[in-house]
């Protein structure tokens, strides 16, 4: 089982602490380290000092690090035009020696479109689409040949398809809880399909509506990689767990139920019902950003029991 560290920047983090948990990530063992795309804080926090920008920060961070993984769950297509993300992410995976990956997504949170000016369509599910079409066109165009697409929603001429990732092909991530049109996009599209914040047994179901999908499409099931995202919330007795939850406003109780919490053999245990699942990747959601002693323990006590 893969663990990554997920953050979630917008609730308040700055690139110096974003940076500091990356190069934890990498010296504590971890897979990988990947952020949110979100411009406006969700809930009851002041989320000083403001939003960062994920591709920005993971820029930095590219050259900061050498092992991990970088990228996002998700990228809001709503954000940016499909053959400007194909350079952003080609230039970061390039700076990166090729470590990066897309997480691609419609967009779902009105409230920051209108709080900085970002058009929030009705029609995101087609937009994302062309995009997924776009994007993965763009990078699969050998050198010095053209890609033209022409779509509803956007067109391309001649394009040089310029500049090329690193590693040629930049994986891409698809997620959700759609029973049709997500499974569907998966299969077309997706090297890794990630299930957020939700049971084994919800994973496990719609693993099985994306292999399926992806058979449809051509694809072997096992094309794919299959992921979870859950919050964490480790400690050494209860008294820890408590504080860790405590910390970032939630409930022990609730934690356990929804996501990964407890002691380290708790939760453990739990990743392996996961594993059963189908799942072989966990984006383990970090919300208190200022605890590396918390992913120290979470390395040295539940990542080392998983080999």
């Amino acid at each position: 089982m893969d663990l990554r560290i997920f953050t979630e920047p917008q609730q308040g983090a700055s690139y110096d602490t974003l940076l500091t948990v990356a190069k934890a990530t990498e010296d504590l063992g971890f897979d990988a380290f990947f952020r949110s795309d979100h411009y406006l804080k969700m809930g009851d926090v002041d989320g000083l000092p403001g939003p960062t920008d994920a591709w920005i920060t993971l820029a930095g961070i590219a050259r900061e690090t050498r092992r991990i993984r970088l990228g996002t769950l998700m990228t809001a297509a709503t954000f940016r035009l499909p053959g400007v993300l194909a350079i952003q992410v080609a230039q970061v995976d390039q700076m990166s020696g090729g470590r990066v990956e897309l997480g691609l997504g419609a967009g779902w949170y009105e409230e920051e479109h209108r709080a900085y000016g970002i058009p929030f369509p009705a029609e995101k599910f087609a937009r994302l689409e062309e995009q997924l079409a776009i994007v993965t066109g763009l990078w699969g165009t050998p050198v010095g040949e053209t890609f033209s697409y022409e779509g509803t929603y956007y067109q391309l001429a001649d394009s040089p398809a310029l500049p090329r990732p690193a590693q040629g092909q930049v994986p891409v991530l698809i997620g959700g809880h759609g029973k049709t049109r997500t499974p569907r996009l998966a299969g077309q599209y997706a090297d890794e399909f990630n299930m957020p914040f939700a049971s084994a047994e919800d994973s496990e179901r719609q693993f099985g509506r994306v292999r399926a999908a992806a058979e449809a499409a051509g694809r072997k099931g096992d094309d794919l990689v299959y992921s979870n995202a859950l919050v964490v919330c480790v400690g050494k007795d209860d008294a820890e767990v408590a504080r860790r939850a405590g910390a970032i406003g939630r409930q022990v109780d609730e934690l356990k139920e929804n996501g990964l919490a407890g002691s380290p053999a708790e939760v453990v245990d739990k990743i392996g019902r996961f594993a059963q699942a189908g799942s072989s990747r966990i984006y383990l959601q970090i919300l208190d950003l200022d605890d590396l002693d918390h992913l120290e323990l979470i390395s040295s006590q539940v990542q080392a029991q998983l080999g």
